[in-house]
This record gives structure tokens, sequence and C-alpha cells, in this order.
């Protein structure tokens, strides 16, 4: 029996724009366990962070409320937030009311 083989074709890739990869970058930072415990994060600019991209960038922390920007004297910045309070299901809190009667089943 002969054996078939299928060619594989090129796998097309989208390039993130700068600001996307900057953005998902930061984002991370900021996301990572140690970042959360300790409620900040250094951030500093690559080689390939273009301006444009930085400035945005440190625009959107800058003007999102919760989060505090301070400018470094070496070009990074450092990020700091408060601990947000968080409403959490379970605990003395009913999440629904209970329907009266018994169930049919």
């Amino acid at each position: 029996m002969a054996k078939v083989t299928k060619q594989a074709r090129p796998v097309e890739r989208e390039e993130i724009s700068g600001m996307e990869r900057l953005a998902l970058r930061v984002s991370s930072m900021i996301n990572h366990p140690v970042a959360q415990a300790q409620r900040w994060v250094t951030i500093h600019r690559l080689d390939t962070d273009g301006d444009r991209e930085w400035e945005e960038v440190l625009s959107v922390i800058a003007d999102t409320d919760e989060l505090e920007l301070t400018l470094n004297d070496d070009g990074s910045v450092t990020v700091r937030w408060e601990q947000q309070e968080v409403e959490v299901v379970g605990r003395g809190e009913v999440a629904f009311e209970p329907e009266e009667g018994a169930a049919p089943f």
C-alpha cells in the first residue's frame, strides 16, 4: 500500500504591533503573582519599544485612577496600586435567594 503524505502548508503568522506587544508585556508584569503580592512593579523600557508606544502605555497607566505612576531616574517606571476590596461570594453573604417549596424530584 502506498503511503500518502500531506504537504504541510506554511502557517501564516500574524505579527502583533509594537503597541500590542508592549501592552501585553506590561499587563503580564502587573498581573504577575509577585507584583500582585507586593502591589507594585517596575517596568523598564526595552530597545524595541518605540517612543509613541511607550508614551501611549504610560498615558493609559497615568489615566487609570487605581494606579500610581512614578518616573524613575533610570528611565524605568514604577507602578503602584492599593489592594482592592473584592466582594467574595460565600463568606456569609447570600448569593441567591432560595426558592420556596420542595423540589419536584
